[in-house]
């Protein structure tokens, strides 16, 4: 990786932004000091004219560099791959695989690890294996067949596992859901806001819907079985919060309960969503990268289209890599709208 090859001032963003996400992806080195770097070393920023990038600390050292001695940059490029290597192990994995397991494989402590992982990724490694059963679980969910065939074939060593983190991921068993919400309550309404008509709907663990231009059809749609129940005044304080946070989408919003339901890889995407400052933006790649996928660029598009609570989760704070606002399941005028109203200045 050099200056010739890669867009040298995304890879100079990061590194003024001490963008730890980015360790282990690139390293950048000094001509005037003869030293390379991480993103994210604390060392008082060079003048741009006087760095270039590489893929590799070997590749900054056959060009003549050394080490950082306070960041140690070669550390971050073998956690990263250790990372790596653990994603495919957990991803191709059919049984559990346990934090010792995975540590040895990667040749760290089993602790240390735990804390690289987290760091990167976003979730510990169990939690990151149970999202890959629940959503294998899930997909088995929406073929023909038994609910306890699809709970064993995803890997779950017994049904009541599986039911306990289904119902925290799902806000509803598994039956029900699969039945199109048999046995479910959800308060839904349509009310208005600055930018036009919302829909805002809850189940009992939290905010299910937040969509602009649809009705309770909708609702009725997505879980024709689910009894939807008239507003009550939690409720009402709920639909009261969110018109609020159209209004002024900088707002804090941290305290609201979510049932939004997704895959890990989804859940990843909508967290790196909610991490970005209001004002601010962020790239489909940077979105990518704080999920530990730097490649799966397209699937986190897909998963801010998936996006079920507009504005919560602020989706719209994300744009193409040139600066573009890319797309926005309510229209762009919303998008433009919800980013000035934030003062997105990088927006256009």
């Amino acid at each position: 990786m050099t200056n010739d090859t890669h867009n040298g001032e995304a890879l100079w963003q990061a590194v003024e932004g001490r963008d730890k996400a980015q360790d282990g992806r690139f390293v950048f080195a000094v001509r005037t000091t003869g030293v390379y770097c991480k993103p994210s070393c604390a060392a008082r920023r060079p003048k741009r004219e006087n760095v270039e990038f590489f893929d590799a600390g070997a590749s900054a050292r056959a060009a003549g560099y050394r080490a950082c001695l306070r960041c140690k940059p070669d550390e971050a490029g073998r956690e990263a791959l250790a990372v790596e290597k653990a994603l495919k192990l957990l991803d191709a994995a059919e049984e559990r695989v346990s934090l010792e397991q995975l540590a040895a494989v990667v040749d760290y402590a089993p602790h240390h690890f735990q804390r690289l992982f987290t760091r990167a990724v976003g979730v510990s490694p169990a939690a990151y294996a149970r999202g890959l059963r629940s959503d294998r679980a899930e997909a088995a969910l929406a073929e023909a067949g038994r609910i306890t065939d699809a709970v064993y074939d995803a890997g779950y060593a017994a049904p009541s596992r599986f039911y306990e983190d289904a119902k925290e991921r799902m806000g509803m068993t598994p039956s029900a859901r699969r039945k199109g919400g048999t046995g479910a309550s959800i308060r839904a309404a349509v009310v208005e806001s600055s930018l036009g008509p919302v829909l805002v709907a809850a189940t009992d663990k939290g905010l299910c819907r937040i969509a602009f231009d649809e009705g309770l059809e909708d609702i009725h749609a997505r879980f024709p079985q689910a009894e939807i129940l008239p507003a009550d005044a939690q409720f009402e304080a709920l639909v009261g919060e969110v018109v609020a946070l159209v209004d002024d989408p900088a707002r804090s919003s941290a305290h609201l309960p979510l049932d939004a339901r997704g895959t890990a890889f989804q859940q990843a995407v909508w967290q790196a969503l909610r991490a970005i400052p209001a004002g601010e933006t962020r790239t489909y790649s940077q979105i990518a990268t704080a999920t530990g996928r730097p490649q799966a660029v397209r699937a986190a598009g897909t998963a801010c289209g998936d996006n079920a609570l507009a504005v919560l989760i602020p989706c719209h704070r994300v744009l193409r890599s040139d600066g573009g606002l890319g797309g926005y399941a309510y229209g762009l005028e919303r998008k433009k709208a919800l980013l000035a109203r934030e003062g997105a200045a990088n927006a256009r």
